[in-house]
């Protein structure tokens, strides 16, 4: 049976006390005025002339677009765009790809250098808020009214691209949240049954432990996929306001949540429900959807490697299965909350004038029916709101989806570059028990009190 991803979630997300989603305003706990650190030798940025160029020119658009299906579902716009509208506006797409954590990097680098490209992909939050007031992604609010997108997109995924009510980013893709995914068919084999309580996660490991079976399929070289375990305890013991109570100054990361998540994950590496090596592993080469192949419990990922697997393993996603993060026992925290992003990525424009309408106009590509049945047969399910999907694992994630209390974006992308950094880099180290969990929650929150008071 066919279900829709409609008002529900976007009313619960739009009115959920913490999600940043509903506010309008990106994210909801930096101050209106806040002045985000500006990337170096912004002022040798020359802007744009209004009107661009009457004659046309090269639109260069950066992504992360490297394997199947983005490869395919991105350039699709942009042949569509340089066949039939280039002849008419003079502008030719030349398409960038880079490896995903290559390119946060090189992004990085490019705005340092005052070589920022024409439109680019990101991931919102507090990146978005530092491109905003460095000059580098522009208001798109017309535009997005000018071509009807407020009736094409979920209202909560254009709220978290909204900041003091201007429009800097357009979503793509996919509704992307962390949930666990597993092998239907190798779990009824074993008698495995999915967990509805941490306790009951934690029973399962040890059964699979004696059978032989690593619990959790994780590579953690990246930094940010071993996060999605920190962020998740986190909320399921103390609530997704911890975090946006630090953010803005009112809260802070040392507390008895961030010590239960540190603990926890300490604990579970010593019990060895994480792959050997896990910290060398890296998901940017499949290392993780490997290990699952391979006979790996279960992996904690975000939605978009339902496209992956379907992609490369077909055998394999004929028995995909997924299932919400475990409920804390005894906890009042709300456990139906889930960590991800209404959109899993979001492109940003770095041009004026003309030359903005027209990259915005292959832009708009994304939106449409052609291109919403090519997402959604392969594999994701795009925030649209007319998008349904009758794909297996997104019946599984939708059911627990649709009931969510709210979503919490990525810590690492929602915290200050420079705090997400830390965040990252010190929760990696819980992972292989180099770190226990009061210093990292105590350097997490030095790197906020650092970047709450150069905001004064």
């Amino acid at each position: 049976m066919k279900k829709k991803f409609v008002g529900k979630l976007i009313a619960l997300t739009l009115v959920a006390t913490m999600a940043f989603t509903g506010c309008g305003k990106q994210p909801e706990a930096a101050p209106k005025d806040a002045d985000q650190p500006a990337p170096a030798a912004d002022d040798t940025k020359e802007e744009p002339a209004a009107d661009d160029s009457a004659a046309g020119g090269k639109i260069t658009f950066w992504n992360i677009a490297t394997d199947e299906p983005d490869k395919t579902l991105y350039t699709w716009a942009v042949d569509k765009y340089n066949k039939e509208e280039s002849g008419n506006s003079g502008y030719t797409i030349e398409q960038v790809p880079t490896v995903n954590d290559q390119y946060k990097e090189k992004l990085a680098v490019a705005m340092g250098a005052g070589e920022c490209p024409d439109m680019y992909t990101n991931w919102t939050g507090g990146g978005l808020v530092e491109y905003v007031k460095s000059g580098y992604a522009k208001d798109i609010t017309a535009l997005v009214d000018k071509y009807g997108l407020r009736d094409k997109y979920m209202e909560a995924s254009l709220a978290q691209a909204t900041i003091d009510g201007k429009i800097y980013a357009i979503p793509v893709k996919s509704n992307s949240i962390a949930c666990f995914f597993y092998d239907k068919k190798m779990w009824k084999e074993k008698g495995y049954e999915v967990p509805k309580t941490i306790s009951e996660l934690e029973a399962l490991c040890e059964k699979m432990k004696k059978d032989g079976i690593t619990p959790f399929a994780l590579a953690n070289q990246a930094q940010w996929t071993g996060s999605m375990y920190y962020m998740y305890l986190v909320a399921r013991h103390g609530g997704p306001e911890i975090v946006t109570k630090a953010y803005d100054g009112t809260g802070s990361l040392v507390n008895d949540s961030t010590k239960f998540a540190g603990d926890k994950i300490n604990e579970w590496a010593e019990k060895g429900y994480f792959p050997d090596g896990v910290n060398s592993l890296s998901p940017d080469n499949g290392d993780d959807r490997a290990l699952l192949y391979q006979g790996a419990g279960m992996m904690l990922h975000g939605a978009w490697q339902v496209s992956s697997i379907k992609s490369e393993n077909e055998d394999f996603y004929k028995n995909l299965g997924a299932f919400p993060f475990p409920a804390l026992d005894g906890s009042t925290a709300d456990q139906t909350a889930v960590v991800g992003t209404l959109g899993d990525t979001f492109i940003s424009f770095n041009c004026e004038g003309e030359k903005l309408e027209e990259a915005f106009k292959m832009a708009v590509m994304y939106s449409s029916d052609e291109w919403m049945k090519m997402d959604i047969d392969s594999g994701n399910l795009p925030p649209l709101k007319a998008a349904t999907s009758e794909e297996p694992a997104w019946q599984d994630i939708l059911s627990f989806l649709n009931t969510a209390s709210s979503v919490q974006l990525w810590w690492d992308q929602y915290l200050p570059p420079a705090v997400a950094d830390v965040h990252k880099s010190e929760t990696q180290k819980l992972f292989d028990n180099s770190e226990k969990a009061e210093p990292v929650a105590k350097a997490q929150q030095d790197a906020m009190d650092k970047w709450l008071s150069e905001q004064k």
